[in-house]
């Protein structure tokens, strides 16, 4: 797609979108969930799992429980990971990529910019 054909919209003012939960919405058609991480960065998702279809969005936004050695239990990633509702993937906000299969998936992620506050995604 064309730079010409892409869309900037406003969604919101960044007290529109509390850390950690989606905001979902349709966008130019599209049913996208936003989210302010903890960090304070904002994403923008479609609401639909690569895997399966399911609506992301709708899932928990928080950490992971990374392969670890024996006693060595450590929960890490707070307020990055997506889970999906349906199956439990575990989905990077920061990257959009799935994070434990062998042939990882990859959410439909769309650029967010904030400007004097307020929240504009690119479709």
């Amino acid at each position: 797609m064309s730079d010409r054909q892409r869309q900037t919209i406003g969604v919101g003012t960044t007290a529109s979108f509390p850390v950690g939960h989606f905001v979902i919405m349709k966008v130019a058609g599209r049913e996208i969930g936003v989210v302010r991480l903890a960090s304070g960065e904002m994403r923008a998702v479609r609401n639909r799992c690569p895997h399966k279809g399911a609506p992301i969005c709708r899932g928990i936004v928080g950490g992971t429980w990374p392969p670890s050695a024996p006693d060595e239990l450590k929960f890490d990633r707070a307020g990055e990971v997506l889970v999906c509702p349906w199956h439990g993937w575990e989905y990077d906000l920061t990257t959009g990529e799935e994070m434990f299969q062998p042939r990882p998936s990859r959410l439909l992620t769309y650029p967010v910019t904030v400007r004097d506050g307020e929240v504009f995604v690119t479709i």
